[in-house]
C-alpha cells in the first residue's frame, strides 16, 4: 500500500474518532444536565401552589374571583363566586396523580391567592388564608385513595388577614403563621383557649420599605435549637417564639439588596449533617432576588438586571458572618429544591425585573444545581435548558422517584393566553436531574425494606435493607436521607429541610443485598414530626423514596 493510501485511511480511522468522541461527549454532556419532560399540556389551572401528600398526589392551587378556569367541576357542582358575583362552575384547584399522570378537579370555595400552607404530622393539609373572602379562612385536605376527599373550607378561623405570609411545622406539631401583607405579627394553628391570641414582631415592621413592602413571604427555618432563622428584606434574627424573644441578630445581608416579595429571590435551610455531635451546625442559603429600585424601575417600564449571587451563612455560629458567591445566571423568581443527595436545584424565574403583574422580563430557561459541599468557586452547574418560560406563580418540587415536579407561570392579573409576552401557563414539566440519566442504573440503589409508610421514632436504631446490582457497590459512598415535602409557592418552598442520617455500618444479607444501620434524628428540633420522603444515596445517585412517618 503507498503512503498517500496509508494516510488518507489514517486519516479516516481518525475522523471517525473525533466524531465518536463528539457523540460520546454530547450524550454525557447531556446526561450530566438532566432532561425536561413534558407530562400535561393543559391541568386546567396555573400552579400557583403545590403540596407533595403522602399517596404520592400533588395539590395544586391558583385563585379565585378572577374568572373561570379551564376545568369544570364535576356532576354540575358551582360555587358562587363572591368577587364577581357570577356562579363559577369551575376548578381552581386540582389533584394532580403521579403513578396515572392525571389530574381530578377539587372545589375550593375562596380565594387562595397567595396564600401560604404546611403538612401536619398525620400528612393533612392545612392551607391558610388568602386574598379578599379567603384571607381569614383555613382549608383542609386530607389524602385519599379513592377520589372521595376535597377541600373542607373553616372561615374566618385565622386571627388576622392572612396575605403573603409564611408557614412553619414546629416540633410540636402546631402551624406557626408569620407576617402577610401590612401584619407584623405571627399566631398558631390550631387555635386553642391558651394559644388563641396574636402576637406582635417587631422586626418585620422594621424591614419593611416604604411602598414595597420587599419582606412579605419572610424565609423562615426551624434552628436545631428550637428557634425559628426569619429572614425579611435583607436582614434575619433568631427567634425564639415561645417567649417572643429575639435571640440573635444576624448582619446584613452584603449589598443590602433586597430578597423577599416583591424582590423574590429564594432561600432553603442547607442538608442538616452529623445529627449525633453534640453541636449540630445549620446553614442557610439566599439566591437571587432584585436589587434596590428594581420594583419602582420596573413599575416605569425599565426592568433592571437580577441579583446574581447568594449568601450563605451558618446560623449556629458564636459570630455568624455572610459569605456571597456568584451564580453562572442572574435570577429573580427562582424556585430552590433540596434533592435527596443533599444538592440545590434552583430552576424558574427570569433575568430582568421583579415580581408582580408585568413586572419580568427576559425568563431563566436553564436551571442550575449547587452542591454545598464542594469548594466555593466550584458549586454550581447549569443544566440543560426548558423551552417554557417560568415567570410569576411558578412552582416547582420534588417527587418521591427523584423527578422535580414543575408548573405555573401567570404573570397577568387575569388569564391571559394571547397577545401577552408570557402568556398565562398550564403545563407541567418533570425535570430529571442526571442521576435519573439510564446512564447510571448500575449505581442506583432500591430500598427492600422498611416498607413505605412505616412509622420511625427520634434516636431510633434504624435498619435499612436495599439491592445494588451485582458487584457495583462503594461502601464509601452510601447515605441515608429524609426529606420533608414543602408547600411552595412564590419562590419560597415553606418547610423544606433534608438531614443525612448518622451511621453507615453495612453488611451484606444476599446476593446483591445489603443493610445499613443509621441513627434517626433525635429530636423534633432536628426534625418536626410528620411524614418525609427517605432515600438511600449511592455514589450521589439516590434511590426511589419511601414514606416514614416520625413521632
Amino acid at each position: 500500500m503507498n503512503r498517500g493510501l496509508v494516510l488518507s485511511f489514517l486519516l479516516l480511522q481518525i475522523t471517525v474518532l473525533v466524531l465518536l468522541l463528539s457523540c460520546y461527549r454530547n450524550t454525557l454532556t447531556d446526561a450530566t444536565g438532566g432532561q425536561w419532560d413534558l407530562l400535561l399540556s393543559n391541568i386546567g389551572i396555573s400552579a400557583m401552589h403545590m403540596q407533595l401528600l403522602t399517596n404520592d398526589k400533588v395539590i395544586i392551587l391558583d385563585r379565585t374571583g378572577f374568572g373561570p378556569s379551564n376545568i369544570s367541576l364535576p356532576n354540575g357542582r358551582c360555587r358562587n363566586d363572591t368577587i364577581t358575583m357570577k356562579i363559577d362552575c369551575t376548578a381552581h384547584s386540582v389533584e394532580y396523580d403521579v403513578a396515572s399522570n392525571s389530574v381530578r378537579p377539587l372545589m375550593v370555595l375562596t380565594n387562595t391567592w397567595c396564600s401560604s400552607g404546611a403538612a401536619t404530622p398525620n400528612g393533612t393539609l392545612i392551607q391558610t388564608g388568602g386574598s379578599n373572602d379567603g384571607d381569614h379562612n383555613v382549608r383542609t385536605f386530607k389524602p385519599c385513595n379513592d377520589n372521595s376527599c376535597d377541600w373542607e373550607e373553616n372561615n374566618n378561623v385565622l386571627t388576622e388577614r392572612r396575605w403573603y405570609a409564611t408557614n412553619h411545622i414546629l416540633p410540636d406539631g402546631r402551624l406557626i403563621i408569620i407576617g402577610g401583607r401590612g401584619q407584623f405579627n405571627y399566631e398558631f394553628y390550631p387555635k386553642t383557649p391558651s394559644a388563641d391570641k396574636l402576637h406582635d414582631l417587631p422586626f418585620l415592621s422594621q424591614t419593611n420599605d416604604k411602598d414595597i413592602e420587599n419582606n412579605l413571604y419572610p424565609f423562615v427555618f426551624l434552628n436545631v435549637d428550637g428557634n425559628l432563622f426569619i429572614f425579611a428584606n435583607n436582614r434575619a434574627i433568631l427567634f425564639d417564639y415561645t417567649k417572643g424573644v429575639v435571640v440573635k441578630t444576624y448582619p446584613t445581608m452584603p449589598g443590602g439588596d433586597p430578597r423577599n416579595y416583591p424582590s423574590t429571590g429564594s432561600a432553603v435551610l442547607l442538608p442538616l449533617k452529623n445529627l449525633q455531635w453534640e453541636a449540630i451546625e445549620a446553614e442557610v442559603l439566599v439566591c437571587g432576588g432584585a436589587p434596590k429600585g428594581a420594583y419602582v424601575s420596573a413599575m416605569n417600564g425599565n426592568f433592571v438586571p437580577a441579583l446574581s449571587n447568594c449568601g450563605r451563612i451558618r446560623i449556629t455560629d458564636a459570630n455568624p458572618q455572610w459569605t456571597i458567591e456568584t451564580m453562572p445566571l442572574a435570577r429573580v423568581m427562582g424556585d430552590m429544591v433540596l434533592l435527596p443527595n443533599g444538592k440545590v436545584l434552583i430552576i424558574n424565574g427570569a433575568s430582568t425585573g421583579t415580581a408582580g403583574w408585568e413586572l419580568g422580563r427576559n425568563p431563566v430557561l436553564s436551571p442550575v444545581i449547587y452542591n454545598p459541599d464542594n469548594l466555593s468557586g466550584s458549586r454550581f452547574e447549569v443544566q440543560n435548558s426548558s423551552s417554557t418560560p417560568r415567570m410569576y406563580h411558578s412552582t416547582a418540587i420534588l417527587l418521591r422517584d427523584g423527578r422535580v415536579l414543575v408548573g405555573g407561570s401567570n404573570p397577568h392579573q387575569y388569564d391571559s393566553f394571547k397577545g401577552v409576552k408570557f402568556p398565562t401557563d398550564l403545563t407541567l414539566e418533570a425535570f430529571s436531574p442526571a442521576y435519573l440519566d439510564q446512564n447510571f442504573a448500575w449505581l442506583r440503589p432500591n430500598i427492600i425494606s422498611p416498607a413505605s409508610r412505616s412509622t420511625i421514632r427520634y434516636g431510633q436504631q434504624l435498619a435499612i435493607r436495599f439491592g445494588i446490582p451485582p458487584g457495583r457497590l462503594n461502601r464509601n459512598s452510601v447515605i441515608v436521607t429524609m426529606v420533608a415535602p414543602s408547600f411552595t409557592t412564590h419562590s419560597f418552598s415553606m418547610n423544606q429541610r433534608l438531614l443525612v442520617l448518622s451511621g453507615g455500618d453495612i453488611k451484606p444479607v444476599g446476593r446483591s443485598k445489603y443493610q445499613i444501620r443509621v441513627v434517626t434524628p433525635g429530636s423534633p428540633n432536628l426534625t418536626p414530626p410528620g411524614y418525609y420522603l427517605l432515600f438511600v444515596v449511592h455514589q450521589d445517585i439516590p434511590s426511589e423514596g419511601i414514606w416514614v412517618q416520625i413521632k
